[in-house]
């Protein structure tokens, strides 16, 4: 028989058994809690829409006092870091095109004749533009250069031989995304996103369901070795995968006019091992999730970084180095080299082999815990 008016004991005694509930739930727990405290750290220290000491490589055509002024002009600024100089042309193309440096700059061998003479001398700046945020900032500081590398050269002699305001020009060429199409760096970025998002989740709360219902038990007590499970459970997925892969590029390059410069063989390569990764993902999270409601903080908690800390919303470059470490270690990041270099540089299977192994590595890794856990859950 129920009692009349409402009751704070009753309240309280309820109130009580939920907190037990959740504390015994330590899964769901511990994402309550490091989820908040996760973006925290990441949107108030991880992020920097103006990315410095961007790295850059350096052709010098002559060995002269203007070109290390202009060279030390450069990395004063903070936005340039010269890690590389380059012997040839086809050195500081390669440079830039496999993503090594931000921004190649030339300094041709008849510049300090030119100067002198007052004669429009010119430097050429080649800025990896693929990421237009990355590179907006710095080619902006640009604007400055001539006006203040050789503040201290041109002097005596040199200063009243009629120099004009500017002493030299530089001349900025924006590769790959020379009108700085924000699309042309998000549009291929959101492949990788989406596939993490449905791939990583579907699998892992497919798998789970299973637990839930019970359905688990009649694939233990069949002689399946987990090889044959996984491969089993993931195969369908493979398909929606590679359907949503061909899905995006056509509606990226007829609605987005993202240009497609070849690198099939690589872009091939790593859809593959990306999928075959998140697949392996998934079904790890499942042998440790035990609801589908953890299955999906485990996989949100994966697909958080992803979105922040791979380059796909924010300059990669522009992170701290803690931040890119953590970076480095999530495959979204390599991922999206992999697609925007194909799609956007047109790299071959030689430009992105570092990218690939990284791949590789995170598939046998996953491949090799996720198995591991089943046969935990066999035992």
């Amino acid at each position: 028989m129920k009692s009349g008016g409402f009751s704070l004991n009753r309240v309280t005694a309820v109130l009580i058994k939920e907190f037990k509930q959740l504390t015994r739930d330590r899964i769901t727990y511990a994402m309550m809690l490091a989820i908040p405290v996760a973006q925290l750290i990441l949107f108030g220290y991880a992020i920097n829409t103006e990315p410095r000491h961007l790295p850059t490589a350096v052709l010098i055509q002559e060995d002269s006092r203007h070109a290390r002024s202009i060279v030390a002009a450069l990395e004063n600024s903070r936005y340039f870091d010269v890690v590389a100089q380059a012997r040839s042309p086809a050195e500081l193309d390669r440079l830039l095109r496999t993503g090594q440096v931000q921004f190649a700059v030339t300094i041709p061998g008849d510049f300090t004749r030119r100067v002198a003479r007052g004669d429009k001398a010119q430097i050429l700046v080649e800025a990896d533009a693929t990421d237009p945020s990355a590179t907006g900032p710095a080619v902006a500081a640009l604007a400055a250069l001539p006006d203040q590398a050789l503040r201290h050269d041109l002097t005596g002699a040199l200063g009243l031989q009629g120099q004009p305001s500017a002493p030299f020009e530089v001349v900025v060429h924006r590769r790959y995304n020379p009108e700085a199409i924000t699309a042309y760096n998000i549009v291929p970025g959101l492949l990788g996103i989406i596939l993490s998002l449905t791939l990583v989740m579907m699998t892992a709360l497919s798998v789970t369901r299973e637990t839930e219902r019970g359905t688990m038990e009649t694939l233990l007590s069949t002689p399946l070795e987990p090889l044959e499970v996984m491969v089993g459970k993931l195969a369908p997925y493979v398909m929606v995968g590679l359907i949503q892969t061909a899905i995006i590029l056509v509606m990226a390059a007829t609605l987005f006019r993202v240009p497609m410069g070849g690198g099939w063989m690589g872009l091939a390569a790593g859809v593959a091992l990306f999928i075959t990764g998140s697949l392996a993902l998934g079904f790890l999270i499942s042998t440790v999730a035990r609801s589908q409601l953890q299955a999906m903080q485990m996989s949100f908690f994966y697909i958080l970084p992803s979105i922040l800390l791979s380059g796909f919303m924010f300059p990669f470059r522009g992170m701290p180095a803690w931040a890119q470490w953590i970076g480095e270690v999530i495959p979204v990041t390599h991922f999206l080299r992999v697609v925007r270099g194909s799609l956007l540089k047109g790299q071959d299977l030689g430009d992105q082999w570092r990218e690939l192994a990284a791949l590789t590595a995170f598939v046998c890794v996953v491949t090799a815990l996720a198995m591991a856990r089943y046969r935990r859950t066999l035992d």
